[in-house]
């Protein structure tokens, strides 16, 4: 009020201004604010191992001075990049975005531009969809599992699961099906316009009656009598994306009861029959969560992708590739949590003292640390794994580690949204202002810890797939 401008005008208000707001303030509105600078400011000019504000923690060890055996410096190109544009183009506004429940498209078009979204798709650029203009100035050939973990990581630190999803999911989950089987018309139908962000496409495969357990499905597929095209009934439930997306790779029951029964449909929003509405969820808005019923769609063979009868492998396939994406976007926001919290102990104080004075939060914030770069650690070996391995070796090795990564980046994240939400006390549970992204982030917990799998689902995989290699010979 006047009074306040009154009581600072000609002042340093420094302080009281970052007592009740965040630095993203300043980046949202200082640029048409700004009247002036102070001469002499101090700058600093990051090396290539020395990146970002050097919060403790706050960035991974490779952008901290610790030396790396992973990171090139393509990778740090692509680093370097992301963070800049998210930081001027994505993070001022996401708070805005999401409340309003919608990502506009031009931003998507924009992160397609400067090839960061393509950078989700997987750990392999194809050149001939998505063209030879990567982020950071990478080249094609260099583009790796590494690219993909920075692309993700960063894209998260925005501080919403909704706008990582609303932007990148489709892509991550929806299109490698079409690449990897679908047919050269398939893949020149969608794959530019989808990887250019001119169309969308989303994965349709849960149902109301089949989660976790994909081999369940009900939606049918009937094939007409002159084999021309099949006949789709059924319903499809937590579709991200679906608000939005111009195709659907939608699993369908084409044959008997069990995963040999299933195939996979690339589905248009325009065919006759398709009906899509919006779905209110807990947190991860922005992300299009849709409920779409198909009442005898008829959809050409042409758009069956790959064999009739295997879908299912085809969806398992996928399934390493989107848990990697999601855990990693689970590790980036635990990380975020942290950042805040640690930023704000920093600055508030109770009983005479700062937060971070406080022995009882400075645990709450070690326990975050520890939990934080054991996953990252667990991470990047991975994605090397990635790099190095063959098909056969990932499928034998790798599955159950990144089932069992994928529970315990999301239980990493929901024990540091809850610490930071602790941390920030009432202004954690508070929509907009200084706790605006662990209170978001708080919300967004449970949308990455279903997907991809329950917890249960996962553990009980990451155990049987140890039980698989049990050696024989083994002492007992």
């Amino acid at each position: 009020g006047t009074k306040v401008l009154l009581d600072l005008a000609g002042k340093d208000a420094s302080t009281e201004f970052t007592y009740f707001h965040s630095k993203r303030v300043l980046v949202r509105y200082g640029p048409k604010l700004k009247v002036g600078k102070l001469d002499q400011a101090n700058t600093i000019t990051p090396t290539s191992n020395v990146f970002g504000e050097q919060v403790p923690y706050a960035d991974p060890n490779w952008c901290q001075g610790w030396n790396s055996p992973y990171y090139t410096e393509s990778h740090i190109r692509c680093r370097d990049a992301a963070r800049q544009f998210m930081e001027t183009e994505i993070m001022p506004y996401v708070g805005k975005w999401v409340e309003e429940d919608s990502i506009p498209k031009e931003v998507m078009r924009k992160m397609a531009d400067i090839g960061l979204l393509q950078c989700a798709i997987k750990g392999i650029w194809r050149t001939e969809y998505f063209g030879d203009k990567i982020i950071g100035g990478v080249k094609p050939e260099e583009f790796d599992w590494f690219h993909f973990m920075i692309a993700v990581t960063e894209m998260a630190r925005a501080g919403s699961v909704g706008f990582a999803w609303g932007t990148t999911l489709g892509l991550n989950v929806g299109l490698p099906p079409v690449l990897n089987f679908g047919s050269k018309m398939l893949q020149d139908k969608v794959a530019v316009d989808c990887a250019k962000a001119k169309k969308f496409i989303a994965l349709a495969i849960t149902e109301p009656w089949a989660g976790s357990d994909v081999a369940n499905i009900q939606t049918n597929a009937t094939l007409s009598e002159d084999g021309t095209h099949y006949v789709v009934n059924g319903l499809k439930k937590w579709i991200s994306n679906g608000m939005w997306a111009d195709y659907f790779t939608t699993a369908v029951r084409t044959g008997d009861k069990g995963m040999g029964g299933i195939s996979l449909l690339l589905i248009e929003r325009d065919m006759p029959g398709v009906t899509i509405r919006k779905m209110k969820c807990q947190g991860v808005w922005g992300s299009g969560t849709s409920y779409i019923t198909l009442e005898d769609v008829k959809v050409p063979v042409e758009h069956r992708i790959g064999k009739e009868g295997k879908g299912f492998k085809y969806i398992m396939k996928n399934f390493n590739t989107e848990r990697f994406y999601l855990l990693l976007q689970a590790l980036s926001s635990a990380r975020v949590c942290y950042e805040e919290a640690f930023k704000f102990a920093n600055k508030r104080k109770t009983f005479g003292k700062k937060l971070i004075d406080h022995p009882v939060i400075r645990s709450k914030l070690a326990d975050m640390i520890r939990e934080i770069e054991a996953l990252q650690s667990w991470c990047e070996v991975t994605a090397y794994q990635l790099n190095n391995m063959s098909e056969e070796e990932q499928i034998k090795y790798l599955a159950g580690s990144i089932a069992l990564m994928k529970v315990h980046s999301t239980q990493v994240f929901e024990k540091c949204a809850r610490e930071a939400v602790q941390i920030f006390g009432g202004l954690g549970y508070t929509r907009g202002g200084q706790g605006e992204k662990v209170e978001r982030l708080y919300r967004d917990v449970r949308g990455l810890a279903v997907p991809g799998g329950s917890e249960e689902i996962l553990l009980d995989l990451g155990a049987r797939q140890s039980a698989k290699r049990f050696p024989s010979g083994a002492k007992l």
